[in-house]
């Protein structure tokens, strides 16, 4: 499959033009499937899915013109049987999947199946990620918390790191996880931005020293188009690749 790995959705006419020319038909004539699992370890995540589901989101990925739009839940998926929902995955043009805990998705991405049927779907579908849907295809990558993660399982590292804001130094703990393995690279988002203060310039070389691949640091304007294992970026905005 082909992939986009986008900060925040699509947000310029760039990133919606290579969306296009990855599906290869007109987005109205494409069925999409949306994933909102990276959502629910946050406080107020009912609201904040039915605002990604909706054109109120100020990241648009739902609202694309898409010929239908179905919800896949990954939590629920080991407890139905494959033949419910493998079937209509394999027949979709696109896999939506939305931000959130990039830890969390990547957890329920493996416990669900979704992790291994990735590699065998479609040379033509198009998978495209947003923030933690973007970091969790990856073989490795970091995140930051408050407290140590819980309800994951797969291997986990984690250390305390001081990084810097306009507010002065934060001491977070940073958790190494693993990804689905389908890209050989890592993946920051929201670099240097407004509203995601940590993930600055300076940080996201930290967090990179980290991660034992080579690290896009990328921002809202910016995507990372995949074909055969290549990435291509496109960008209206600002990116930095860590080697």
């Amino acid at each position: 499959m082909k992939l986009l790995l986008t900060s925040a959705g699509i947000k310029n006419a760039s990133i919606h033009a290579a969306l296009v020319e990855l599906l290869g038909k007109p987005i109205a004539e494409c069925n999409a499937l949306f994933v909102p699992t990276a959502l629910y370890p946050f406080p107020g995540s009912p609201y904040m899915a039915a605002r990604a589901m909706s054109s109120n989101s100020q990241s648009r990925l739902w609202d694309l013109g898409w010929k239908s739009v179905g919800i896949l839940e990954l939590s629920v998926l080991p407890s139905i049987e494959e033949d419910a929902w493998v079937p209509t995955v394999r027949d979709a043009d696109a896999l939506l999947v939305w931000g959130g805990d990039p830890l969390f998705l990547a957890n329920w991405m493996r416990r669900s199946g979704l992790t291994d049927l990735l590699p065998t779907l479609r040379p033509e579908a198009v998978y495209v990620g947003v923030s933690a849907g973007s970091i969790a295809v990856t073989s490795t990558f970091v995140e930051t918390y408050v407290d140590p993660p819980r309800g994951t399982d797969g291997p986990l590292k984690s250390e305390d790191i001081v990084f810097s804001t306009p507010e002065g130094d934060v001491d977070r703990i940073l958790v190494t996880g693993q990804g689905a393995g389908l890209v050989d690279f890592a993946v920051i988002p929201h670099l240097d931005h407004e509203h995601h203060l940590d993930a600055s310039t300076a940080n996201a070389e930290k967090w990179a020293a980290h991660i034992p691949a080579p690290t896009y640091a990328i921002d809202d304007d910016t995507a990372i188009k995949v074909v055969d294992g290549t990435p291509e970026v496109i960008s209206e905005g600002n990116w930095k690749l860590f080697g």
